[in-house]
């Protein structure tokens, strides 16, 4: 009875694991943290980037954020990829063939 108030108030409720004990909630990320940027990367940086190129004459701040953030998403996955195969090499640091080999595995997937 008191899981089913405790699940119609939305507060969140504990669960009991298989030997009967009660696990403790997940805590939840804080939607905004004061001072946490939304970017890593400079938004203004992105945007003279952008505006170098002779093609575009307009360009949202939306459309700079998704650039960059997409931009970030593309730096993380080339690195997580060349650090497996640095690991391969039982090595932890990151070397130029190890991303050379990341762009020449892209190269072939396409």
């Amino acid at each position: 009875m008191a899981a089913a108030a405790a699940a119609g108030s939305g507060t969140p409720r504990e669960e009991e694991g298989p030997s009967g004990e009660t696990a403790a909630p997940q805590p939840q990320a804080p939607t905004s943290v004061p001072g946490a940027r939304l970017s890593r990367l400079p938004l203004a940086r992105v945007k003279a980037l952008v505006k170098a190129d002779p093609d575009v004459t307009l360009a949202g701040q939306e459309a700079i954020f998704i650039l960059a953030r997409a931009a970030e998403l593309f730096v993380e996955t080339i690195a997580k990829d060349a650090y497996c195969c640095a690991q391969q090499g039982k090595r932890k640091t990151l070397q130029r063939r190890d991303l050379g080999r990341m762009s020449l595995w892209y190269s072939i997937m396409q």
